[in-house]
């Protein structure tokens, strides 16, 4: 059965997707309660003085708030036109990442296992990062951060380069003597020094050492300005353009423009 021909795959992605009806906002309501409160157990469950008493209750609620998720992921599997494209987008490898843990911790029996369990379940931590699909400002956010990647490429690039000239000039000025054994040890204290977190385990001691350290740390200060300008003018240009809260029914993904007619990821009718 094809997707049109099904209203139900319809209207459950009128309910799981699109945040603007009643009965969406119902449904996003309650799933935030279940994320916060799935996550508040994990950071419970860390705490010796509390797992160990309330093992076997925060065991019991995890496997519940587990089930509801996994429910939750195949529904939206089933509201989309366009499954595997979902299951690709960040958000839903969110959700797989949510619930994957927790059903391995259960098939990976030994104790020899368990350090690698105590890891997977950690991972369910990322259950917090599926509230940003709830908040009406991620879009223009995710869109600004899109837009501007080109730009924060070829800034890194040029921060790079710097922090390896900066290296060697370190290295060749004060050398072994003074803890610059080698340009990576050099090039460790100009990340350190240009991005101002000071350390302080390697300090030059020459004169020309010291000269060269206080033109990093002010140029430092210029360069943590010129990311922010970038995002910063990309999400006012984002603001200008406007974005609909429309979920695609093929994909699942939000943040198209007003006037789209066309999903701009997987290019399925809106």
């Amino acid at each position: 059965m094809s997707y049109e021909s099904s209203p139900w795959r319809q209207r459950l992605h009128t309910v799981i997707f699109e945040a603007d009806t009643r009965a969406g906002r119902t449904f996003d309501a309650a799933l935030i309660v279940c994320i916060v409160a799935s996550v508040v157990i994990v950071v419970l469950e860390s705490m010796e003085s509390i797992g160990s008493r309330w093992r076997r209750e925060l065991f019991l609620a995890e496997m519940a708030f587990t089930v509801l998720f996994t429910v939750e992921y195949v529904l939206r599997l089933v509201a989309v036109r366009r499954p595997l494209s979902y299951a690709r987008s960040f958000y839903g490898i969110i959700d797989l990442l949510a619930i994957v843990p927790t059903w391995l911790s259960l098939i990976l029996p030994g104790a020899h296992y368990f350090l690698t369990i105590r890891v997977l379940r950690l991972l369910r931590i990322f259950r917090i990062l599926k509230l940003t699909e709830y908040l009406s400002e991620a879009g223009v956010i995710t869109g600004a951060l899109r837009a501007s990647r080109r730009k924060i490429s070829v800034f890194l690039f040029t921060v790079l380069a710097l922090v390896v000239v900066i290296g060697a000039l370190m290295y060749m000025i004060e050398g072994p003597a003074h803890g610059f054994d080698s340009i990576p040890t050099s090039m460790y204290w100009s990340i350190v020094t240009l991005t101002t977190v000071g350390y302080g385990d390697l300090s030059p001691k020459t004169p020309l050492g010291k000269l060269l350290a206080s033109v990093v740390m002010i140029l430092g200060y210029a360069i943590i300005a010129v990311p922010t300008g970038i995002v910063t003018s990309e999400l006012t240009a984002a603001r200008g353009r406007g974005h609909s809260r429309q979920a695609c029914p093929a994909c699942g993904r939000e943040g198209h423009d007003d006037d789209a007619t066309h999903c701009k990821y997987c290019g399925a009718a809106l």
